[in-house]
């Protein structure tokens, strides 16, 4: 019943810029805290962002800051990530999901919201 779907991927080249969609069916993000995940080929996932509940913090991976920005729309039930000065190292499958807790989110573990959808492709070639 509850089902996250990312969208908003695409080939684009180095320096430019997209923004992935996450929207969430079943279930609301409000009491949530969500997060941005990546998975690059013979590579675990990794976390990449996060919004708390309210969306007055954000947490970012090291390797993003100063480049993506986490954002959500509540009336919506969409969290959004903008990804401007893209590399070829992000090139990867990237997902969405939320948890309660927002330690879980930026630890890469959230698992109290749902499963995991099927993601969105970026490539970022040179």
């Amino acid at each position: 019943q509850v089902q996250l779907v990312e969208s908003g991927g695409g080939l684009v080249q180095a320096g430019g810029s997209l923004r992935l969609s996450c929207a969430a069916s079943g279930r609301t993000f409000s009491s949530y805290a969500v997060g941005w995940f990546r998975q690059a080929p013979g590579k675990e996932r990794e976390f990449v962002a996060a919004i708390n509940r309210s969306g007055g913090n954000t947490y970012y991976a090291d390797s993003v800051k100063g480049r993506f920005t986490i954002s959500r729309d509540d009336a919506k039930n969409t969290v959004y990530l903008q990804m401007n000065s893209l590399k070829p190292e992000d090139t990867a499958v990237y997902y969405c999901n939320a948890d309660l807790s927002v330690r879980a989110v930026v630890d890469g573990n959230p698992t109290n919201f749902g499963s995991w959808g099927q993601g969105t492709q970026v490539t970022v070639s040179s």
